[in-house]
């Protein structure tokens, strides 16, 4: 089987590359478990200064893979050891960020995007809730615009993303405005990076330490519910759930 992440590094800067196109670099089991193992590999290598996270074809990541979901408490690891790396993680971002996907984008502690990036909270149209994801985005976005995207499933552009806090910045050339951000980051210490992600991150940190085992909980029962079955079955057989007016 072909990796569903790949791993490089160049000056300073490990880039993971989420490369499963076919079902839009969803959240399948393999490939959070590929992602995980890549990211504790940079995590050790002393000569990395930063992590940036990237993506192959359309879409950055649709979120929880429907047909082979991972486990809700590997997904809440995965968040925990972004939050928690000593070194600061970057989304590079040039495509479509759907429900789960949003959450591994909120986690990093940077987010760039390019003006083709789309994004939408869609889990109230499967009969879910944004429930693991909302505990690294509740502390970062606008209490408001959370509220409003998080219950209508409404689709939004890079420029909202960034307003509302969702994204750190949005440019034409994703790359080209990421480049002072690695600089600045290739001349830090080690040390420096780590004491103060430690700080830039602590309120997420917190929030996941304090809720995950009850939004993972949450997140479980609602994929198991009747609402949630037919959501999902409506959504595969491309028609509105039963309950849509």
């Amino acid at each position: 089987m072909a990796p569903l992440v790949h791993a490089a590094r160049a000056t300073g800067v490990a880039t993971l590359t989420l490369d499963s196109p076919a079902n839009r670099n969803a959240l399948s089991a393999a490939l959070v478990g590929e992602l995980r193992a890549a990211l504790a590999t940079a995590a050790a290598d002393p000569e990395v200064r930063a992590v940036v996270l990237t993506h192959t074809g359309s879409t950055f990541c649709a979120g929880a893979d429907l047909k082979a979901p991972c486990a809700p408490a590997d997904f809440l690891a995965l968040l925990r050891e972004i939050a928690g790396l000593p070194k600061p993680v970057l989304a590079r971002v040039t495509g479509h960020v759907r429900a789960g996907g949003l959450g591994l984008l909120g986690v990093c502690d940077i987010a760039a995007a390019g003006p083709e990036s789309s994004y939408a909270f869609t889990e109230t149209h499967l009969g879910l809730a944004p429930a693991v994801i909302s505990m690294p985005l509740l502390p970062r976005l606008d209490p408001r615009a959370a509220s409003r995207y998080f219950l209508t499933a409404e689709r939004f552009d890079a420029a909202e993303a960034a307003r509302i806090g969702l994204l750190t910045l949005h440019a034409d050339d994703v790359d080209l405005a990421l480049g002072p951000v690695l600089d600045g980051l290739r001349k830090a210490s080690p040390q420096g990076l780590a004491a103060t992600k430690a700080l830039t991150a602590a309120a997420v940190r917190a929030t996941l330490d304090r809720d995950g085992d009850r939004l993972t909980g949450l997140s479980a029962e609602l994929f198991a519910s009747a609402e949630a079955r037919e959501g999902i079955t409506a959504r595969f057989e491309r028609r509105d759930p039963s309950w849509a007016l």
